[in-house]
């Protein structure tokens, strides 16, 4: 149903079921020759109310860090400056990480393949239950959100067990393959200074399986037709220890960074690194997981990124703060949880929602 249409017996949960069972995706409605957005996808006008608010002029708030010389006498410097960010924003670019911008690009329009393949092609992966580690829809929070975002997803499980490579699609098996090597060992040293911006052993979160426990989310933002009445993906943070993104030259990713919104402007080379609301948890406050959201895609041209997110292998242990970091003049300003129970929170809820930090808050 178009925005402009009026209907009183609008039933929302009947419209977002007709275009799940459709298998078509966004980029199918879009195909289709659509021309204004089915009401589904249309955000309350609060939500929509800061859209222009957005400050670039602070855009190089967000550090681009540069990894060259990290085994070197460089490394004090590179951990100041990563613990810094972390502290301040819990969003910074990378550049000199060691992967080959070729790999990266590789990467970038494999997943743009997969997504432009016909519909009819696609609808094979097209599903909500994760059994084979392989799935293809749009908006994993389909049928918990008020309203559904302008994107098409391909997940696919990289650990503790990779999915089956036959499940994987064969036009972007390889560079998915690939590019999980190459954003693991981004991930790895990442993980190393974190621990030391801390305080910590560098191999402590390594330790606790937070490389081991990993999923692809392939993002293909289509153009769309009405972009200032719904959005990309909404506000939210992410639940993980530590997200690792790569993207096109496309912009539209924003970060709040106290009442404002700040654009993180595209750095060729560059690979987007963000704390997840686990490692907030676990430094004790000391690290920040903040809201951040994708813009509707206003271009001509389609918008892609793949980001890894990496997780604890351990599900059934418990978590809370670092004891290292916990003390009488700084409490714990959290309580130990299961993550089974964290992640299970996780998938029942609006991304929109608050963090779940908040709810394991003392």
């Amino acid at each position: 149903m178009a925005v402009n249409g009026t209907h009183q017996e609008y039933n929302h949960l009947e419209e977002v079921k007709r275009f799940d069972d459709a298998k078509i995706g966004v980029k199918g409605l879009l195909d289709s020759g659509i021309t204004s957005l089915p009401r589904m996808f249309v955000h309350p006008t609060a939500a929509l109310s800061d859209l222009k608010s957005v400050s670039r002029s602070e855009s190089q708030v967000i550090p681009t860090i540069d990894l060259s010389g990290v085994h070197s006498d460089r490394r004090p410097a590179i951990v100041e400056q990563v613990s810094q960010a972390c502290r301040k924003l819990g969003f910074f670019q990378i550049v000199n990480h060691g992967v080959p911008l070729e790999v990266m690009n590789r990467t970038i329009s494999a997943v743009k393949a997969f997504h432009e393949l016909p519909t009819e092609v696609k609808k094979q992966w097209y599903r909500r239950e994760v059994g084979t580690g392989v799935s293809f829809m749009s908006n994993v929070d389909l049928y918990n959100a008020k309203a559904a975002s302008w994107r098409d997803t391909l997940q696919v499980r990289l650990g503790p067990v990779l999915a089956d490579v036959e499940h994987i699609p064969e036009i972007c098996k390889n560079e998915i393959i690939e590019w999980n090597q190459q954003a693991t060992q981004v991930a790895e040293t990442l993980m190393e200074l974190l621990c030391e911006g801390l305080g910590l052993d560098a191999g402590r979160l390594k330790e606790m399986t937070f490389l081991e426990s990993k999923t692809l989310a392939a993002h293909y933002y289509p153009p769309c037709p009405q972009p200032d009445l719904t959005f990309g993906i909404t506000s939210h943070t992410d639940p993980g220890v530590l997200t690792v993104l790569l993207r096109d030259h496309i912009g539209g990713l924003q970060v709040k960074y106290g009442e404002q919104w700040l654009e993180i402007e595209p750095v060729p080379g560059a690979i987007v690194i963000n704390i997840g609301d686990i490692l907030q948890i676990l430094s004790n406050d000391e690290y920040k997981s903040v809201d951040h959201r994708v813009l509707a895609n206003p271009s001509t041209d389609p918008r892609v990124s793949v980001a890894i997110f990496f997780n604890a292998g351990k599900r059934d242990c418990l978590y809370g703060p670092f004891p290292e970091l916990v003390s009488p003049e700084k409490p714990a300003c959290y309580r130990q949880f299961m993550l089974n129970d964290f992640m299970r929170r996780f998938f029942t809820k609006d991304l929109a929602e608050k963090t779940l930090a908040d709810y394991y808050r003392i």
